[in-house]
């Protein structure tokens, strides 16, 4: 008996296909003798009815999202973000993927464990939360196996150790949660080279770097009004007022 290939991930065993259908369309054609099994499919393709729609293969199941912000799928749990939790959800299954779908939108998405008793936690869907409970940063599960950037890392470890550390920190997540991370990482890094490291410094440094740039007013002024002759500076009206006052 064929012992059947085993493979780690879905990738290997596509590519395993792949080569495999190449080697197997080197073959006759058990009709067409004559001619090997490619030969005949590069006729037959343009006669095909092309592909025009991705076909999107996925099992669905509604669910509701426990308190916890999770969702339960083939024993293994997946985070939903906060503002979903005790909402009804759609949970699209794929052979790689987990997406939880609501309102007819993507809310998160998930790669797909197949062992057992699993959890898989986005550290973001969690962020209203750390704005009420802002202590969950040191020990909450999302938090503890965080993989932030370096720079961000440091700047944490040094603000929690400060009075409020950790209300200051979560502000900073927040502002990160529509900045982004990039913006952060950098904020920190600029931090970190001034050698002052607080939350006012990251902050002020975070807006510096997500503040749009002032428009120039010289190239918004309307035609109607711009200066014809250009004033003059006159320091004598400086020495008019001196005289006034020596007066007094």
């Amino acid at each position: 008996m064929e012992r059947l290939p085993r493979f780690a991930s879905f990738a290997d065993l596509n590519e395993w296909l792949a080569i495999r259908c190449r080697e197997l369309a080197q073959r006759n054609h058990p009709t067409q003798s004559q001619r090997t099994i490619v030969d005949c499919f590069a006729e037959e393709q343009p006669l095909l009815r092309p592909v025009t729609a991705h076909f999107d293969g996925y099992v669905e199941q509604m669910m509701r999202v426990s308190s916890t912000c999770l969702v339960r799928v083939d024993r293994n749990r997946y985070s939903v973000p906060a503002s979903a939790a005790g909402q009804a959800v759609s949970v699209r299954t794929t052979a790689d993927q987990i997406r939880i779908v609501a309102q007819g939108e993507v809310i998160a998405a998930h790669a797909r464990l197949f062992g057992r008793e699993q959890l898989i936690c986005d550290p973001w869907h969690y962020l209203p939360i750390l704005d009420k409970k802002p202590g969950a940063l040191r020990n909450g599960a999302p938090f503890v196996s965080w993989d932030l950037p370096k720079p961000i890392q440091t700047v944490r470890d040094r603000i929690l150790k400060q009075p409020k550390g950790d209300r200051a920190f979560v502000e900073l997540l927040m502002m990160a949660g529509e900045a982004g991370l990039d913006a952060l990482t950098v904020a920190c890094e600029l931090a970190l080279e001034s050698g002052v490291v607080n939350a006012s410094v990251v902050m002020n440094e975070l807006r510096r770097l997500i503040s749009p740039n002032l428009p120039d007013a010289a190239n918004n002024v309307p035609d109607g009004i711009a200066l014809t002759t250009e004033p003059l500076a006159n320091c004598q009206r400086y020495d008019h007022l001196l005289g006034a006052r020596n007066v007094h």
